[in-house]
């Protein structure tokens, strides 16, 4: 598991901002990474977006991406980290959009998670977990794990 605290050193080493896109979490990415004293000269800003509303009006995530493929799609966490990007003064941007559950169906199952990862000047990476049926609480705290292993994987 890799510590908020370790994330914002490695982003504050590179002289590099931060900022979220958060679907199925609700902000508790940002959160783990403002609950370290001091985030404010690394951590930008965070989107909670819950709603495909949110996700079109605040990201730019394109009506006929959800439509096509659904909130729970990599393409939706491509357009959702990209869109973080563009709507903020972060270098790097991480994004979260899943079903925590309960709930899901036999296509998109309780605990997948889509992830996006967009880095000024690179191309963003997207991929897919599928957590389990852990029970929402859990999916939930496994998504910030992964999203702050993601983070400091680029940073790294």
């Amino acid at each position: 598991m890799t510590a908020p605290v370790a994330v914002l050193q490695l982003a504050r080493a590179r002289g590099l901002r931060l900022a979220t896109a958060e679907s199925c979490t609700g902000g508790m990415i940002s959160a783990a990474l403002t609950s370290v004293a001091g985030s404010s000269d690394v951590f930008e800003r965070g989107f909670v977006t819950y709603s495909n509303a949110a996700k079109q009006d605040m990201l730019g995530v394109l009506p006929q991406t959800l439509a096509t493929h659904g909130a729970v799609s990599e393409a939706v966490g491509r357009e959702m980290a990209e869109g973080a990007l563009t709507h903020s003064l972060a270098d790097l941007a991480v994004s979260v959009t899943g079903i925590a559950g309960p709930g899901g169906s036999e296509f998109k199952p309780e605990g997948r998670v889509c992830f996006g990862l967009a880095r000024r000047g690179a191309q963003t990476q997207v991929e897919t977990v599928d957590f389990g049926p852990l029970g929402r609480d859990a999916v939930r705290q496994a998504t910030v794990d992964h999203a702050l292993h993601l983070l400091a994987a680029a940073l790294a």
